[in-house]
């Protein structure tokens, strides 16, 4: 009943295929009604919901499909393929995208730490993982309701907005992805640290070694954890984020050379060739093929 009331919430709320507004800092519905297949994108770091219909996400060849069932977990930045396949006038697609505050979920970790009670363990293997699904359980179905009905009052939202966001996190580190985001967000962990400033600095120089002195650890350490916790080498990673980052930039009207210098790249014939070999179109192609509605994916 609770997920009926959420979708009636959002169709309520959503005149037009992409994203709209809650009135809640951070977070926004979502809908779909035709089918847009697997493209590049960037998932920050958030928290998806699907109350209708289903979502594709491909991160470094592995493929995850969600839906009202289980939710999806990105407590990191990282370069997907994603897309809605199924969606249609018949099949519509309704969502939510809720932006996870880095230091709003870390402070509930050092607390939910600190209380010393048992916390959930994780199921499967994290190292394999950049993202992960998780059961649509009842505190969360029920935190993501309350917080979705502050927004027909903006008072309300101004008032119990960040309380009901806080609600909403909890019950995400108490579910099934608990124990994989409090490992990105603990004090600890140097790697979500590295990505979060690489995501911030696409268009800065980035190097292997830097980013390994600013996590504290050797190279060959370094590029074994991240690794480990992203699947993708980092240099792999790097160039995957600059070249979805400038993907979704064409995609939206920018012009391949201000695509091109917005992430990072001096040469435009390296950017070029690197997109081409990555995408199997030149920018110019990819830019004049697409039509997905921006915000959609």
């Amino acid at each position: 009943m609770s997920k009926q009331r959420i979708r009636q919430l959002i169709e309520s709320r959503t005149s037009q295929d992409g994203l709209t507004e809650s009135g809640i800092k951070g977070v926004r519905m979502f809908r779909a009604t035709q089918a847009i297949p697997c493209v590049p994108a960037v998932y920050e770091p958030s928290i998806v919901a699907i109350v209708s219909g289903s979502k594709e996400a491909v991160l470094d060849g592995h493929r995850y499909v969600y839906d009202d069932n289980r939710y999806l977990c990105c407590p990191m930045s990282m370069p997907v393929k994603a897309g809605t396949p199924k969606a249609s006038t018949d099949n519509p697609l309704y969502g939510v995208f809720i932006s996870l505050n880095q230091r709003v979920m870390a402070e509930l970790v050092l607390e939910m730490e600190n209380v010393g009670g048992a916390l959930p363990v994780i199921k499967g293997d994290l190292r394999v993982q950049g993202i992960r699904l998780a059961e649509w359980d009842e505190s969360f179905t029920d935190a993501l309701l309350r917080l979705l009905q502050l927004g027909a009052n903006p008072t309300d939202a101004a008032v119990l907005g960040d309380a009901r966001l806080r609600e909403l996190y909890y019950a995400v580190l108490q579910g099934e992805a608990g124990a994989f985001a409090r490992q990105a967000f603990g004090a600890g962990n140097a790697i979500a640290r590295s990505i979060s400033h690489v995501s911030s600095h696409l268009d800065q120089p980035i190097s292997i070694d830097d980013m390994a002195t600013r996590a504290g650890m050797s190279r060959a350490v370094f590029h074994r954890k991240f690794k480990q916790v992203t699947t993708m080498a980092p240099i792999q990673f790097v160039k995957s984020m600059r070249l979805n980052n400038a993907a979704m930039k064409i995609a939206g009207g920018m012009t391949v050379n201000e695509a091109a210098i917005g992430v990072g790249y001096v040469s435009p014939s390296q950017f070029s060739r690197e997109f081409k070999r990555m995408y199997g179109q030149s920018p110019r192609q990819w830019g004049e093929a697409q039509q997905v509605p921006m915000g959609v994916t």
